[in-house]
């Protein structure tokens, strides 16, 4: 029997430990939490594209596992794994007990960690993606368009994301949804205001972003399917890539999207195979 040398031996050990699934991996610690991500690498040598997962649940809620449910961002593993995708999904602060900018700092250390650990996971540091939905589509979009060196990524998946965090509110008005406890108050001045503007993407759009792709239904009743159609016109406005997936009566959360839109998983792998090409 020919006998491999040590080396090649622990080569192989380091590629059979990182293939698969791997849950409850610290990628960070804030504000006396342990961040948590679990991983999926798939088998072989890679090196992968890579994508960053960033639950929903209204900046208070939320898993990164996708819960008992399967909701949230869960539904991307399986056509991500297909498509021969390793994919990181993210734990981060929840308010009310950690307001704004936690969760934004939080997916930004998420990035620079899996960036860290490219060779490790067998990535490709130049094919990484960031995708969120609901409120991780707005966290995602948020880090996008205020992108840095350490914190760009190649590509934005931005599913139902909140663009605009002070839309039609007036001063002196209540909050609407969670954004209370995100911002620490219940209504509309001019200090708050300022802060919502700092936490709106469609605020930070610029040339020279990562292209983005927009996913979101017509039947949204939690964030208006408007706010999809504005940062699309605002990042076209800027000449940054852009290009939206409208799904016809589709809801709030992709976990229904099944019967509205079959395979709409699958597109969107298409899309970031190809802009990450």
């Amino acid at each position: 029997m020919t006998k491999l040398p040590l080396f090649c031996l622990a080569l192989a050990a380091a590629v059979s430990a990182s293939a698969g699934l791997q849950t409850g991996i610290e990628y960070g610690t804030a504000g006396g939490e342990s961040l948590k991500l679990d991983a999926y690498v798939p088998d072989g040598p890679g090196p992968f594209p890579a994508v960053i997962l960033v639950h929903g649940g209204g900046w208070t809620a939320g898993d990164k596992s996708g819960g008992p449910s399967r909701g949230y961002m869960a539904p991307m593993h399986d056509p991500l794994a297909r498509g021969g995708f390793a994919w990181f999904s993210i734990n981060y602060r929840l308010a009310p007990k950690f307001q704004y900018p936690a969760c934004v700092e939080d997916v930004e250390t998420a990035i620079r960690w899996v960036k860290a650990h490219a060779a490790e996971y067998h990535l490709d540091p130049a094919r990484i993606a960031l995708a969120g939905e609901s409120a991780g589509g707005h966290l995602v979009a948020l880090v996008g368009t205020r992108t840095t060196d350490a914190t760009r990524v190649a590509a934005i998946v931005d599913f139902y994301g909140r663009h605009d965090m002070v839309g039609a509110t007036r001063l002196g008005e209540k909050l609407p949804g969670n954004m209370g406890r995100l911002f620490g108050a219940e209504t509309l001045d001019a200090a708050t205001e300022a802060r919502l503007r700092e936490a709106s993407p469609l605020d930070h759009v610029r040339p020279g972003l990562p292209p983005f792709l927009l996913v979101h239904g017509t039947a949204d009743a939690s964030v208006p399917y408007q706010h999809s159609v504005a940062l699309e016109a605002r990042l076209k406005l800027s000449g940054v890539p852009c290009d939206f997936m409208t799904i016809k009566d589709g809801t709030h959360g992709m976990i229904n999207w099944g019967k509205f839109a079959p395979g709409y998983g699958d597109q969107v792998v298409a899309w970031l195979k190809k802009t990450l090409n």
